[in-house]
């Protein structure tokens, strides 16, 4: 089951929050190194983790994280703008209607098949909720190799800038542009499948 999760700190549903915030922190900071704060040991929660975040949670049968990405409005400080602006040379895209897809956490428990499934769900999840709420443009700052793959997936979408290297190899911003023909055009490489059962908090 999907569940679309806003204002986390006031949300019901705390055990998948806390859940996902513990994958996070073993995926990103145990098995990928990353240098983001850790809270009490446990939970991967930066500074974007605000009540203006916009979670998209795949639960498992327990009710606990299987797989999650973070949504951010680009009119408020996200990942992009605040971290990484030198990736876009002709500027960030911002806007009420752009937003910053980010964080994608797929846990390496799942294996690559099923990481796969989980990721494209998220995807159109994702999808459904731009077109939704109106949202143009979602962007993000994702390695190389895999932003070499989101531009490639079949929706109109295109780099901000060239790779730049960093010590755990070349990252590069992207721009994927949300029209109502994005859930077809992913649905021609396979990506938009026929979605989870989807729940607001």
């Amino acid at each position: 089951m999907i569940h679309v999760i806003e204002n986390h700190p006031l949300a019901t549903n705390q055990r998948l929050l806390r859940t996902m915030f513990a994958d996070r922190k073993r995926l990103f900071v145990d098995l990928f190194g990353w240098d983001v704060p850790v809270v009490d040991g446990e939970f991967e929660i930066d500074q974007f983790d605000t009540a203006g975040a916009v979670y998209i949670i795949a639960a498992d049968e327990e009710g606990q994280h299987a797989a999650s990405m973070r949504l951010l409005p680009t009119t408020q400080p996200h990942v992009l703008d605040t971290l990484f602006s030198h990736l876009c040379p002709i500027g960030v895209p911002v806007g009420h209607t752009i937003w910053e897809s980010t964080r994608l956490c797929l846990p390496q428990r799942h294996g690559a098949a099923r990481r796969r499934e989980l990721r494209n769900a998220l995807i159109s999840t994702m999808i459904d909720v731009a077109l939704e709420r109106g949202i143009e443009g979602l962007t993000g700052v994702i390695p190389e190799p895999f932003r070499k793959e989101v531009l490639a997936m079949g929706w109109q979408a295109e780099p901000l800038g060239p790779a730049v290297r960093i010590p755990g190899g070349p990252i590069g911003a992207f721009l994927i542009h949300v029209q109502a023909d994005t859930p077809d055009r992913l649905r021609w490489t396979g990506v938009y499948p026929v979605c989870a059962e989807q729940v607001a908090a």
